[in-house]
C-alpha cells in the first residue's frame, strides 16, 4: 500500500507549526496506524532527521495516549476505536493523511502530535475520590448494587481519558470526560459522601483549564472510543446545578457574625 502523508511538526507549544509531506510505501495493511508511523520514524533518524513525535504506551486502546486527528476525525474514521487500534486496511492504497494533534487551549503542543493532557489530571484531583474506607475488595453481594445502576457506573468507568471528546468538539469541550469521572462515583453508594463538592470542584476546575462549554454538538460521543454517551453530561450538569443550590443555601443559612 502506497500513501501520502501531511504530519504536522512543532517543535514546541509557542513555535509556528507547519505540516510536513511524506511518503509511505510498501505499508501491510496489517499495521497499526501507530507501527506506520514507527516505519516512518526509522527511516527519519536513518537519514538523520528529527523523528516525529506522538504519544503512545500500551498500544491496546486501554491508556489512552495515542490520541491523533487522522482527516479531521479524532482517533480516525473507525468508530470506537483508538489510534493504536486502527489498522491501515481501513484505507486504500493512493489515500492522501492528514495527520494532527489534539486542538485546544486546554491541550497545549509540547511537540509534533504529542500534547500535554495534564488538565486532564488537575480535574480528576480536584474531586474524583472517595472519602469512606473501603478497605481490601470486598465480597461480591457486600454492598447491594442493583445491576442496572453497576453496569451504568460501569459505562462511565470506561473512559480512558484520551481526550478524543475534546478534539472532536466545536468548542473544545471537556464535558464528556468530567461527566464521566463524575458519574461512575456518583452512581455508587461509596462516592455518595463527597458527590456534590466532587462535582462542584470538578466543574470549576475544568473551566479553569479553559475548556469550552457543551452545546450538544455530539461530536464527542461520535469519537469517544469507549462509545460513553452525552446522557452523562445531563447526569452531571443535574447534579451541579442541585450542588450549586444547596451551597448557596448553606451560606445563606449561616448566622452573621
Amino acid at each position: 500500500m502506497y500513501l501520502i502523508l501531511h504530519i504536522w511538526r512543532q517543535q514546541g507549544p509557542r513555535d509556528k507549526g507547519h505540516f510536513e509531506r511524506h511518503e509511505a510505501r510498501d505499508v501491510s495493511e496489517h499495521m497499526s496506524f501507530l507501527e506506520m508511523l514507527d516505519v516512518i520514524n526509522e527511516q527519519l533518524i536513518e537519514a538523520g532527521k528529527d523523528p516525529i513525535a506522538f504519544d503512545h504506551d500500551c498500544r491496546e486502546g486501554i491508556c489512552g495516549m495515542c490520541g491523533m486527528v487522522v482527516n479531521g476525525e479524532a482517533h480516525g474514521p473507525q468508530r470506537q476505536t483508538t489510534t493504536c487500534q486502527l489498522h491501515m486496511r481501513q484505507f486504500q492504497n493512493g489515500d492522501e493523511l492528514w495527520i494532527e494533534p489534539w486542538r485546544a487551549s486546554g491541550f497545549p503542543i509540547i511537540k509534533d502530535l504529542s500534547v500535554d493532557r495534564s488538565a486532564f489530571d488537575r480535574i480528576i484531583q480536584a474531586g474524583g475520590y472517595v472519602s469512606i474506607r473501603t478497605g481490601s475488595a470486598p465480597d461480591a453481594n457486600e454492598i447491594p448494587i442493583p445491576k442496572g445502576v453497576s453496569d451504568h457506573a460501569m459505562d462511565a468507568a470506561a473512559c480512558i481519558g484520551c481526550g478524543a471528546c475534546v478534539a472532536a468538539c466545536p468548542n473544545a469541550s471537556a464535558s464528556l470526560f468530567v461527566a464521566a469521572k463524575v458519574s461512575h462515583l456518583g452512581l455508587l453508594p461509596q462516592g455518595q459522601a463527597e458527590r456534590p463538592d466532587r462535582v462542584r470542584k470538578m466543574v470549576a476546575q475544568m473551566d479553569a483549564e479553559q475548556f469550552g462549554a457543551c452545546t450538544n454538538h455530539a461530536e464527542c460521543e461520535a469519537a469517544c472510543p469507549k462509545g460513553i454517551s452525552i446522557s452523562f453530561i445531563a447526569r452531571m450538569n443535574r447534579d451541579h446545578l442541585k450542588s450549586m443550590i444547596a451551597s448557596s443555601d448553606d451560606v445563606e443559612a449561616r448566622p452573621a457574625k
